[in-house]
């Protein structure tokens, strides 16, 4: 565990970096981290940055062959394994992150199974069952929400199974918000053995084809979410307090993309679905006057006590 670390002139600008990736990238996740407090905030911009620039590998059009790609994968997870032994880097994103990670204790196995969720994108378009799509959701998703429980403080060690639930109910929601896109790009998730329980063929989602049996498909697929909502929900309160507002924040946000898809009649195909910003703001206006009264009552949470950073 380093001592903790500060925003000085020689680091700033990786810091800076990672925050504006995080606003431009991730609008909902960036309105609600902006309530952390100062440290654990741009933390969690670091953490996100480096996470978004793994990403941007592949979701970004790019001229580079598959090889020359997952060379890059590769080539980043060496850089990021020397900068976890020298505590340095000067990589643009591994430099924050980096800080970031060893002050808290993020284990170098969340980052490098993020980066083999990246390089599975790249070689698997399609999944034969919910099992094999969890892999994957669990690599770019669920690993991210396990590293920033270390970020933002936890009192169990249970919390770390509710954070892999939230991870992969918001990828989930990520999968069914673009469908439309994933297609273009030649990839459907949603898994082959759904296809077929519902009849939906894989030409009905590559030529919009918007059927009854497609409609139940989505029914399924927003439920199945909204149950790892439901699952993960509860563990938010494992996390110190000042955490909290946040993430029940995220999350709500999160859960409000699910809402606008059926809003749409399950259809995927008419746009892509997002919160607008004032429905966020009042979402976490909201939860801010929760957190307050939870405070002004003395409601004491389990992350009140032992807390672990």
């Amino acid at each position: 565990m380093m001592k903790s670390w500060k925003l000085t002139d020689e680091n700033r600008a990786a810091f800076e970096y990672a925050r504006a990736i995080t606003a431009y990238y991730s609008k909902s996740f960036y309105y609600a981290t902006r309530m952390l407090p100062t440290e654990r905030r741009w933390a969690t911009y670091a953490l996100y940055g480096f996470c978004r620039h793994c990403d941007n590998l592949i979701d970004i059009p790019r001229q580079r062959t598959e090889t020359e790609t997952l060379r890059e994968i590769h080539s980043l997870a060496e850089e990021l394994q020397i900068a976890y032994n020298s505590g340095e880097s000067q990589h643009p994103v591994i430099r924050a992150f980096i800080l970031v990670a060893k002050h808290y204790g993020i284990p170098i196995e969340y980052p490098l199974d993020l980066l083999k969720g990246v390089a599975m994108d790249i070689q698997q378009v399609r999944y034969k069952t919910f099992d094999d799509l969890s892999l994957f959701c669990y690599r770019v998703a669920a690993v991210v929400g396990l590293m920033m429980t270390h970020v933002l403080g936890y009192s169990d060690n249970k919390v770390f199974q509710y954070a892999k639930k939230l991870g992969i109910a918001m990828q989930l929601t990520n999968i069914l918000r673009d469908i439309k896109e994933d297609k273009e790009m030649g990839r459907i998730y949603i898994p082959q053995k759904d296809l077929v329980q519902y009849g939906v063929s894989e030409d009905d989602i590559l030529e919009e084809k918007m059927t009854p049996q497609l409609q139940a498909l989505m029914e399924f697929q927003i439920a199945r979410a909204d149950r790892y909502y439901t699952e993960a929900i509860p563990g938010i309160a494992l996390l110190v307090n000042e955490s909290q507002y946040a993430i029940y924040s995220a999350a709500k946000i999160y859960r409000g993309i699910l809402r606008k898809i059926e809003a749409l009649d399950y259809n995927p195909f008419l746009e892509r679905v997002f919160v607008p910003s004032v429905q966020k703001i009042v979402i976490i206006i909201q939860e801010g006057i929760r957190a307050k009264v939870l405070s002004a009552q003395h409601i004491l949470s389990p992350g009140q006590t032992q807390i672990k950073k």
